[in-house]
C-alpha cells in the first residue's frame, strides 16, 4: 500500500504582509523592536540584557591589574604575561632544587592565569563587534564583486547578441 506524503511548504509567517510596499518606500518598513531591558528566560535558564562579566573579587580571586573603566589592555596583559613567564621560570627552578615547595608557585601561576584570562573575557563584546563589522564589510564586498560580475556579463551577452543581430541581418539581405 502506497503511503501518500506531502512535500509543500508551510506557509509564511504573518508579518511578511508588513513589507508589501517595502520596493518602493523602504522606511515602510517597521522599526526593529527595543532591546529587551528586564530580565527573561530562554530554555528555562535567567537572562538580563546586560553584559555583566562578573569580577575577580566575587570569585574570591585578587585582581593584579588596576580597577576601573580605562584599564590599557595591551599594557595589562604584556604585564601579566611577563609575570607568567617568570614565574613559570621559577617555578622550573624551584622543581630542581626544592621540589616539595612548589604549590606556593603553582598558585601564583594559577592566580595569573586568572586574571590574563578575565582580562581577555572582558574584551570579548569589542571582539564581537569588530567580528560582526569585519563580516558585514566582507559580504558588502562580495555583493559589490557580483554587481560587477553581472554588469560585465550583462555586457558581454548584449555584445554577442549585437553580433548575432548583424550576422543574421546581413544573412537575410543576401
Amino acid at each position: 500500500m502506497a503511503m501518500a506524503t506531502s512535500a509543500s511548504y508551510p506557509p509564511p509567517p504573518p508579518f511578511y504582509r508588513l513589507y508589501k510596499n517595502f520596493e518602493q518606500d523602504p522606511s515602510s518598513a517597521p522599526e526593529p523592536p527595543p532591546p529587551i531591558d528586564e530580565p527573561f528566560k530562554a530554555l528555562g535558564v535567567d537572562y538580563t540584557g546586560d553584559v555583566v562579566i562578573p569580577s575577580l573579587e566575587s570569585h574570591n580571586v585578587r585582581q593584579l591589574y588596576p580597577k576601573g573603566p580605562n584599564i590599557d589592555f595591551k599594557k595589562e596583559l604584556r604585564t601579566l604575561n611577563r609575570e607568567l613567564q617568570l614565574h613559570i621560570l621559577e617555578l622550573a627552578d624551584i622543581l630542581v632544587e626544592r621540589p616539595s615547595q612548589y604549590a606556593r608557585r603553582v598558585e601564583d601561576i594559577t592566580l595569573i592565569f586568572k586574571n590574563l584570562h578575565h582580562l581577555l573575557n572582558s574584551l570579548r563584546p569589542h571582539q564581537a563587534r569588530a567580528t560582526l563589522i569585519h563580516m558585514l564589510e566582507s559580504q558588502i564586498r562580495h555583493r559589490k564583486e557580483a554587481i560587477e560580475d553581472i554588469k560585465q556579463r550583462r555586457e558581454e551577452a548584449q555584445k554577442v547578441l549585437g553580433e548575432s543581430l548583424l550576422i543574421l541581418d546581413g544573412s537575410q539581405t543576401n
